[in-house]
């Protein structure tokens, strides 16, 4: 395999950072599909009210799943920066028109045509692992999982605090303004500023297609490179062609699929579960203090990611901690219907723990996951490759939210079943998925690519 010759460039790192910031901010928007949904007036009952939430939830997912492929190929076809300029402008379309939704149906397409039409997270995974090299991997794809993190502190700040604005800041925003005919329009506004400002950003972001291929030569060269393009066509087509035949990547979106199956359906729940009233199990929480719990966790999960993570996987590499982070989140998650039960500071102590805990926890997994499947292919394929792990995984995170909904709904009326009554029969059935995916971890099953 080839190898890297750069360490990076901070510039760079930064735009790719705001870029997958970005995508967090709208992932939390879904702190208020739950009050939204009430809005709408299509649920029947309030325990059905979930089971809508996760479908808005899905439609993006759905959308994505469609075209990852098409735009990883694009972006190893034409580079990894025109992909991620026009997918930031698609956020700034789309998300606007989200805010303004007036029923179930326009932000159910919006957010689909939004993920259809957005093929960022792929090429910025690629961008990430070529601007590190090969010993420098696991900061690279930390920087990844660490926007998340400071995706967790802002996006549920902005759903939580900016969401509703008319009813919450009556001296500064009118109930007849656009503000208070659209309550989630203004942090959907934010977040499509944000956009524009960092696609503008992006036309400066310098293009790694062709920066770490050692076999490219200098642009003086290039004829060169034309007169043995004969020989190298046939191996570069049979390399396409033995994409789906790589077990090292196939195994490693397989199980990637899984987890992020289980972070899906876990974050969906989470919300739902927090802002669920207590004669249902849940916390009785408002959207405000689920953002408080998540920036939190945000702040504590981007320090683990930018220190501690890089050097453990430095020593022990991905699969030890993605197989010991889900062996330990079986535990935790089952711990979760006992908080319940619990009030005042020490509700709040315990949840925020879990919750930062058990974030850490996924990130670590995801991570060590993202590494596996760079390090599986070469950069001629790699734009296609996390396509591909981006369209499996999307496909799974559309059946996420909308059967983390359903399960929901379902467990709040079976509150007095005998055997894992109300929320405990949700965290049980997370805890299968976990103990399924960590059986995988192990040969013959995973299988690591020993390249530099």
């Amino acid at each position: 395999m080839h190898e890297t010759c750069q360490t990076g460039h901070d510039s760079s790192y930064h735009e790719d950072n705001s870029h997958a910031i970005l995508q967090q901010f709208i992932a939390f928007l879904i702190l208020g599909f739950l009050v939204q949904i009430k809005d709408f007036h299509v649920a029947k009952r309030e325990e059905d009210i979930s089971t809508y939430a996760g479908y808005v939830a899905s439609a993006y997912m759905l959308g994505r799943a469609l075209t990852s492929v098409f735009w990883g190929m694009v972006a190893d076809r034409y580079g990894r920066r025109p992909v991620i300029i026009f997918g930031t402008f698609v956020v700034v379309v789309f998300n606007t028109l989200f805010g303004l939704s007036v029923n179930f149906w326009m932000a159910i397409i919006t957010r689909f045509l939004l993920g259809l039409l957005n093929g960022l997270i792929g090429p910025i995974r690629a961008y990430a692992a070529e601007v590190f090299r090969a010993e420098y991997q696991g900061m690279g794809m930390s920087t990844i999982s660490s926007a998340w993190g400071i995706g967790l502190i802002i996006g549920p700040a902005l759903g939580g605090f900016l969401a509703q604005p008319a009813e919450k800041y009556p001296a500064a925003f009118s109930k007849d303004s656009i503000f208070g005919r659209f309550p989630y329009f203004l942090p959907c506004l934010c977040i499509s500023l944000f956009s524009l400002v960092v696609g503008i950003a992006s036309f400066w972001l310098p293009e790694t297609l062709h920066n770490h291929d050692s076999r490219m030569p200098p642009k003086s060269s290039y004829k060169a490179l034309e007169a043995t393009s004969d020989t190298k066509e046939g191996n570069e087509s049979t390399q396409k062609e033995s994409l789906f035949k790589n077990w090292p990547l196939m195994s490693s979106i397989i199980l990637y699929c899984i987890f992020a199956l289980h972070d899906m359906a876990y974050s969906e729940i989470f919300s739902l579960w927090a802002v669920s009233p207590r004669k249902f199990g849940g916390l009785n929480y408002s959207t405000v203090d689920v953002g408080e719990v998540l920036s939190i966790s945000g702040c504590g999960l981007l320090v683990f990611q930018l220190t501690l993570y890089p050097l453990v996987e430095k020593y022990v590499g991905p699969i030890v901690i993605a197989r010991v982070a889900g062996v330990l989140s079986i535990p935790l998650l089952a711990s979760y219907p006992y908080i319940a039960m619990l009030s005042g500071t020490a509700l709040s102590v315990a949840i925020n723990i879990a919750s930062l805990l058990k974030n850490a926890l996924s990130i670590s997994i995801i991570t060590g996951l993202f590494i596996l499947q760079n390090k599986a292919v070469d950069q001629r394929q790699r734009g296609a490759a996390n396509g591909l792990a981006m369209t499996a995984m999307s496909f799974f995170k559309a059946l996420g939210p909308a059967a983390g909904g359903v399960l929901f709904s379902w467990a709040q009326k079976r509150l007095d079943a005998s055997i894992l009554p109300g929320d405990q029969v949700v965290f049980f059935v997370l805890n299968v998925i976990e103990a399924i995916g960590v059986l995988l971890t192990f040969k013959p099953f995973l299988v690591e690519t020993q390249n530099s």
